[in-house]
């Protein structure tokens, strides 16, 4: 690249020490660190960084999916949630209406073969007795509120099977709404299940309004598999617009999915099992997820997931259940259909349209293989008795059908080699924001003969983080950049986890909070967004001389800007002590000028370490940038305490 000089690389010790000396006298004798780049061709430098180097993992967890990213607004949708001999319990369904004009119940002959739970409601007035004013009838509520909006439509859809002639009425609360289009809206009763579709337009705002269905016809009614959508998602695909948007800004290199303990469960009967989560959503029949304790429609499925990946531009890393729960495993003699399973999956997702399972794909409207390169065996499962023996059957069956797939391992590879062969290996950590700031240099002795690094979860949680802290995610800036040093080894790294709905936070903190119509980036998730222009990029080495070792750490790249043709040097440095440092930056070897006149100089801080953003200050924690006048090879700049400072040199 034209802007290296071709200086030969020596005694990189005597060399560095040279620089530092120099450095000071040239503009930093009041600097109390100093920081060396160097920009020169050598041995070792420069080098790229993996073009997949940053991605997210989505897991449902915190109904990041049901409820959030996935924009279906009716909860328990099918009435499965109560369980297969459930015949009472409707949550978060209610009635409208009293006892003795109406008395719902779960009825178990529903048209649908995987998913036979529907609605059984009784309607005893209407005929000789009038219904009440307003009709009786169901309510729902969606995931704490459902959020329409003036302007926009929604397609409701229901399926009914009646005895009678009767009347159906579909209202928001809250929200007037005018049918926009619709099949029908009178259903005669011949004893045969039909499907109802509506499309409506809200008149209003109302971010938390529930669904009603009512009538004023007496006779006895089953209804199932009940949908309220917005038609205004993501391409049409059911994404959340807003919440898709916040992860598209990351610019996601891959998609890891679908967690995570998610794909464990507690017992293995409650484990992600995707073909369950495939095919019309109304033939999903759902299943409850015991470690994060709710019930998934599974609306967002296994072609969802994939189809997300793609519509972000990214590649998807799948991770499937390697026959181990949080408390059960079975052994390699009985797992020939996990494994199958894991091969039936994988010919989804990639195969010809011509295959068996990527028939059903394309039938799904994705004829075109997906950009399937990666799976993972298990999650977390590596401490597992059966965890070895249950690897090398997935190892060796994908290997054999498909050699190009990179497969990971759950076993920690950083400080020991592996007992089994991967390409892959994950390291996961959550920790405190001292032990986060150390761990930069996890990776600096890990054997690079072996499999690449998936730094696949991290995060400093507890009391450090809080609700999403400026403290973790200082620590976190620091261990990333750390991670970039290593990026030879490390390959992948994501944050975990991605979403939260503020009703139901059963991990925090995490990087992109919401509720039904709003939503803010945790600290931890605009620190993410500082090294987006890492991935692909060239890698400096760089020397850091300083007293406060413990509390700083640095590095640099040089970035295209796409969009401008420009290129950047790009020093990011963490201060994680509580007093400001001065430091001095000297760049050497490199073949161009540093221009004042667009080098910018981000920064994220704040006045309390343990700040955090909210809905009612959502930018309260977030990067500030200002153009940087002193902009040079060689130049002091002031790292605030509890800081993440970004330099972005045009080049």
């Amino acid at each position: 690249m034209v802007f290296f000089s071709l200086r030969p690389w020596f005694g990189v010790m005597l060399y560095s020490l040279l620089i530092h000396f120099l450095s000071f006298q040239h503009c930093c004798a009041d600097a109390n660190s100093t920081l060396v780049v160097n920009a020169s061709f050598g041995k070792g430098n420069p080098r790229r960084i993996p073009q997949s180097f940053h991605g997210v993992f989505f897991e449902e967890i915190n109904h990041a999916g049901a409820g959030g990213l996935w924009a279906e607004l009716v909860s328990n949708r099918g009435f499965e949630a109560g369980g297969p001999d459930n015949t009472l319990n409707i949550y978060p369904w209610s009635v409208i209406g009293n006892e003795s004009s109406i008395s719902v119940s779960i009825n178990h002959t529903s048209c649908f073969e995987r998913n036979k739970a529907a609605l059984q409601m009784k309607v005893y007035c209407g005929g000789l007795k009038p219904c009440p004013y307003g009709a009786v009838g169901i309510s729902n509520p969606g995931y704490w509120g459902m959020n329409l909006e003036q302007g926009k439509r929604y397609k409701v859809v229901y399926h009914v099977k009646s005895e009678t002639k009767f009347d159906f009425q579909l209202s928001f609360t809250g929200v007037d709404v005018k049918t926009v289009a619709s099949n029908t809206r009178h259903v005669f009763g011949d004893k045969k299940w039909k499907k109802v579709e509506t499309i409506v337009e809200a008149k209003h705002t109302n971010h938390y309004s529930c669904l009603q269905i009512t009538t004023t016809s007496e006779g006895t009614f089953l209804l199932d598999q009940v949908s309220a959508m917005p038609l205004d998602t993501i391409m049409g695909h059911g994404f959340r617009k807003d919440l898709f948007q916040m992860v598209a800004d990351l610019k996601p290199k891959f998609l890891r999915f679908p967690g995570g303990t998610y794909v464990e469960g507690v017992h293995l009967q409650n484990r992600y099992q995707w073909k369950d989560t495939i095919g019309p959503w109304e033939e999903r029949p759902g299943h409850f997820d015991d470690i994060w304790n709710y019930w998934s429609d599974d609306g967002i499925g296994y072609f969802e997931y994939l189809q997300l990946a793609e519509d972000l531009g990214a590649f998807p890393i799948w991770v499937f259940n390697a026959g181990i729960s949080v408390r059960e495993e079975i052994n390699a003699s009985a797992l020939a259909p996990y494994v199958q399973d894991a091969l039936d999956g994988i010919e989804f997702a990639r195969g010809s349209p011509e295959s068996k399972w990527g028939s059903v794909r394309a039938a799904m409207g994705h004829p075109k293989p997906f950009d399937l390169r990666y799976v993972a065996v298990g999650n977390e499962d590596c401490w597992h008795f059966n965890y070895q023996g249950n690897y090398l059957k997935f190892y060796e069956a994908i290997r054999s059908a498909n050699p190009d797939i990179q497969i990971i391992s759950n076993c920690d590879a950083s400080t020991a080699p592996l007992k089994h062969p991967a390409d892959l290996f994950e390291f996961h950590i959550y920790t405190d924001s001292n032990d986060m700031f150390s761990k930069s240099t996890q990776f600096d002795h890990t054997s690079r003969a072996g499999p690449k690094a998936f730094v696949s979860e991290y995060a400093v949680w507890k009391e450090d983080a809080a609700n999403g802290s400026l403290l973790a995610a200082i620590a976190e800036a620091a261990f990333l950049i750390g991670l970039e040093k290593n990026s030879d080894i490390v390959q992948m790294v994501s944050y975990a986890p991605l979403f939260s709905n503020i009703n139901d936070r059963r991990w925090i903190p995490d990087a992109i909070v919401f509720d039904s119509y709003q939503l803010y980036g945790t600290p931890s998730y605009w620190v993410q967004k500082l090294f987006i222009e890492s991935t692909g990029a060239t890698f400096l080495d760089s020397t850091l001389f300083t007293s406060s070792s413990n509390k700083l750490i640095a590095s640099a790249i040089i970035w295209e800007n796409s969009a401008e043709k420009k290129n950047y040097l790009r020093i990011k440095v963490v201060n994680f002590g509580s007093a400001s440092e001065s430091l001095g930056i000297y760049i050497n070897g490199l073949n161009s000028n540093v221009q004042q006149f667009g080098s910018t100089k981000t920064v994220l801080t704040s006045t309390n370490l343990m700040d955090e953003n909210s809905f009612l200050d959502p930018k309260k924690v977030v990067p500030l940038t200002s153009s940087l006048e002193n902009a040079d090879k060689y130049m002091n700049v002031t790292l605030s305490s509890y800081s993440v400072t970004s330099l972005d040199l045009l080049i």
